[in-house]
């Protein structure tokens, strides 16, 4: 039989909601996993010290709730009054909010027990954190939600919160091997979490099927039961959108993405090549910084040389930046946005790369958000698939990118390819 901490959402809910596994029973194993695998993955900031008591309490309730107990881990990004939100920073060392965020309450309402808190980059930016890859502790898992992607896919929780501005839960999916979600801008409340650019970040989660999504996402939005993924009444037009970042991709990853999308041409979909977008990761990586530092000025004012050198460069950068780059930046965004209805007249669903290539070497660097800068700009929702493998035997996620607002179609076509492409 396989081992609690190996189910994934859907099928820890199924038997937790029959009692066929208790709460306490599935987090007793994750903890057994997080025991064994932690010392080399190093996914976690800091562990729930009540996290059985939780599962205690939920499997003593006479109601099933959404999510029977289900451990979730959270991004350090992210408040909770019970356990220090650092946001990556020694700045804050040991803070409790007051309160928790949002999502957190929302999960707690809807019976997740909070395990712990996962490990993220400075302030969700691009300096790596303490969390190695699950499969060569040599790379690096990616960022920033560095920690929740490599605890999902070292199968220490079945489920983990990130968060996305640029790369930070489709790159770190991809070079983890789990699936990352990031859903239209504004899907997920994100108050309680730590601003980067207000205008992109979105609220995204790992977990390791498509069909866990359904279960994670009816939970952050206080429903009371999962919607269900339709099944394909045709197979869907896609589009194979190279974009102008195409020269970043890996001649390996270059490859693996054609050929995925032949092959799914092959079973039945309509294939295009897709030109568009020209631009938009550009101008999303000015847009970033620019907010940023309006975000970070207050703090720099009091802590900034206990800033990585890394960090205060990006955060310069943005202040740096003359108001008419800003404003063509914009206008860049805005003319983007204009194609989205054309393209996705034309396609379902785009395939394109979710990061360059596997998890680099080292771990200064996160990687490179490259190809997913401007589906962030664009506030589509995107999904990374861990169905392509490299030449060393790593991960390298497919993502699948569809119109804003169209969070249920991109979830019916990633079941489809799931299901098609799965190693």
């Amino acid at each position: 039989m396989t081992a609690p901490h190996e189910l994934s959402v859907a099928d820890a809910v199924a038997r937790l909601d029959v009692r066929e596994l208790t709460a306490e029973e599935l987090v007793r194993d994750c903890l057994s996993q997080i025991a064994e695998r932690e010392p080399r993955v190093q996914a976690w900031q800091v562990l729930a010290p009540d996290a059985i008591e939780q599962a205690r309490r939920i499997d003593a309730q006479p109601q099933r709730p959404l999510l029977p107990g289900l451990p979730v881990g959270i991004k350090a990004l992210f408040d909770t009054n019970d356990l220090p939100t650092t946001y990556g920073s020694a700045i804050h060392a040991g803070h409790r909010p007051a309160a928790y965020a949002a999502c957190v309450a929302a999960l707690r309402a809807a019976g997740a027990v909070i395990i712990g808190k996962t490990v993220t980059t400075e302030f969700a930016a691009y300096v790596g954190g303490k969390t190695r890859n699950p499969h060569d502790p040599g790379r690096t898992p990616g960022g920033s939600s560095s920690g929740s992607a490599a605890a999902v896919a070292d199968r220490m929780v079945p489920a983990a919160l990130g968060s996305q501005t640029a790369g930070s839960v489709i790159r770190p999916a991809s070079f983890c091997g789990a699936v990352g979600y990031k859903p239209t801008f504004g899907m997920f409340d994100v108050r309680g979490v730590h601003p980067l650019a207000p205008s992109l970040d979105t609220l995204g989660f790992f977990v390791r099927e498509v069909v866990d999504v359904p279960w994670i996402a009816a939970a952050l939005a206080g429903s009371d039961a999962p919607t269900s993924i339709a099944n394909l009444s045709a197979p869907p037009r896609l589009g194979l959108c190279r974009t102008d970042q195409w020269s970043r991709a890996e001649p390996p990853t270059q490859r693996l993405i054609e050929g995925a999308a032949r092959e799914l041409e092959r079973s039945g979909s309509k294939l295009s090549d897709i030109d568009a977008f020209a631009g938009a990761a550009a101008a999303q990586a000015v847009i970033m910084a620019a907010e940023a530092a309006e975000v970070f000025r207050e703090l720099r004012r009091s802590h900034d040389a206990e800033l990585s050198p890394g960090f205060r460069a990006f955060l310069d950068e943005g202040e740096r930046c003359p108001a008419d780059r800003l404003r063509e930046a914009r206008h860049a965004a805005t003319e983007s946005r204009r194609e989205l209805e054309d393209v996705f007249a034309r396609v379902d669903a785009l395939v394109t790369p979710a990061a360059a290539g596997e998890a680099p070497i080292g771990h200064q660097s996160t990687g490179d958000p490259a190809f997913c800068r401007a589906w962030t700009l664009l506030r589509c929702p995107c999904i990374s698939l861990p169905v392509l493998e490299g030449p060393a035997g790593l991960p390298i996620g497919l993502q699948l990118v569809a119109a804003p607002g169209q969070d249920a179609r991109l979830l019916t076509i990633a079941a489809w390819v799931e299901k098609l492409l799965a190693r």
